[in-house]
Formats: C-alpha cells, structure tokens, sequence
C-alpha cells in the first residue's frame, strides 16, 4: 500500500431472507441484469479501489452458493467472506471483527444496493477522513406525516433524511461502538455509533441507491443499469 495512503476497507451486509421479494433465494442473490445482485455490489467497490479490502458477511447456509456464484461468474475480486449472526448488529460485529486492525476507515453497505456510485462511495470515505464517520442521505420528495394521539400531523421534510448506506467510519471509533449490548433500537451502524456518544456527520447521498426490497425494486434497478451501460458504450 502506498506511503500516506489511508487503510480503508469495507463490510458488506448480506444476510437478507427474501421473503418480501416473494422468492425463496435470499434478494442478493437474485438476477439482476443477468447477474446475482451481490456480484454488483462488489464490484462497485472495488471500481471504486482496486486496493479496498472487502469483507463479505454472508449466513453459513449460503457459503457453498456464493463460492458456485463466483465460479460461475469468474469473480476475481478479493474478498473474504465472514459468517453472519442472529441479527444485522452480530453480523456487522463479525465483520468488524475480522478486520485486524483499528487504523483506518471502514464502509458498512447493504449487499442489496447494487445501484450506489463510485462518486457517492467516495464522498463518504472522504467525509469520513475529516469527521471521523459519514452518512449518506436524502430528503424526501414527497409530504411526510407522522401518528400522534388521536390522528396525525404533517411533518416539515426539509428536517426529514432518508438514510442509506455505504456509512462510513473511523474504524478504531466504530469498533468501539459495536462492543456496545444490542438494543432493539440499533436501525443501522450510525445509531449504534451515535448510542456511543458520537455525532454524526450527514453527506448526500443518492437518489437512485435505492435498497432493493421488493419485486418492482429489481425491475427498477434493471433499468437504472440498461442506461449506465449504454452511456458507458456511448461514451
């Protein structure tokens, strides 16, 4: 690795069941664009650094899968693939864990947003060098309303985010926070690096990193890749 040159590595998340996607293959391992949707993802981050080091956090049934993917596709991309816990924390804490070193920055990403950049990945990791953590988001389009007692009120979305991934963190500062007990509240890695007494710092993120969820979401994400790759052809 280069003299001066950050140690940054990423986590990536994909332990999902796909039960709201209607099938009985986990979503990232779904066809997307003639390949699985973890194969996207992966290699999104390492076009965005070739020296990234990648860990994928995958549940033990799916260890034999993913290896016949990789074969199939002839996946070159170094990775190590990690088993997965109980919950999302236990599986971000595994792979946090296997990161042996506490110098750096580490990228934790949902495996099912295949569509995020090399711009909005690298806009992350360098907020996260000068705050020490960075979290992408987004303003909703549409009004926002929230239940009270007896009903419901609207809300100014100019204060709403809608939150994404890759978060990006010093690593030292978000291991720290992972030897923290898990509380139900922990939705993703910043309110568990927040519940640490952190602040959190909000860069933007990107309409189309969508996360993928249901059977419209693919056939969406479909489309987003047709036009990146006839604008890379034409380019």
């Amino acid at each position: 690795m280069q003299q001066g040159r950050t140690n940054r590595f990423t986590v990536i998340v994909a332990g999902g069941s796909g039960k709201r996607m209607e099938s009985d293959l986990p979503k990232q391992f779904i066809k997307l664009a003639n390949q699985p949707v973890l194969l996207h993802t992966l290699y999104v981050f390492h076009e965005f650094d070739r020296e990234l080091k990648i860990i994928i956090v995958l549940h033990a049934d799916y260890f034999d899968l993913w290896n016949s993917i990789c074969k199939e596709y002839s996946c070159s991309v170094p990775h190590k693939v990690i088993k997965g816990g109980e919950t999302r924390f236990d599986s971000v804490k595994n792979g946090l864990e296997a990161i042996d070193n506490n110098d750096g920055l580490v990228a934790i990403h949902d495996a099912v947003r295949p569509l995020v950049n090399v711009d909005t990945i690298s806009r992350c990791f360098d907020s996260a060098r000068k705050y020490g953590n960075a979290l992408p988001a987004i303003s909703p389009n549409e009004s926002v309303r929230i239940t009270v007692a007896g009903g419901n009120k609207p809300l100014d979305r100019k204060n709403i985010y809608l939150v994404q991934t890759p978060q990006v963190f010093s690593l030292a500062l978000i291991k720290k926070a992972y030897m923290q007990e898990y509380k139900p509240d922990f939705t993703d890695d910043a309110t568990v690096f927040e519940a640490s007494g952190e602040k959190i710092n909000i860069v933007a993120g990107d309409v189309l990193n969508i996360k993928l969820t249901t059977l419209a979401d693919i056939e969406y994400a479909e489309v987003v890749l047709k036009q990146r790759k006839r604008r890379k052809v034409e380019s």
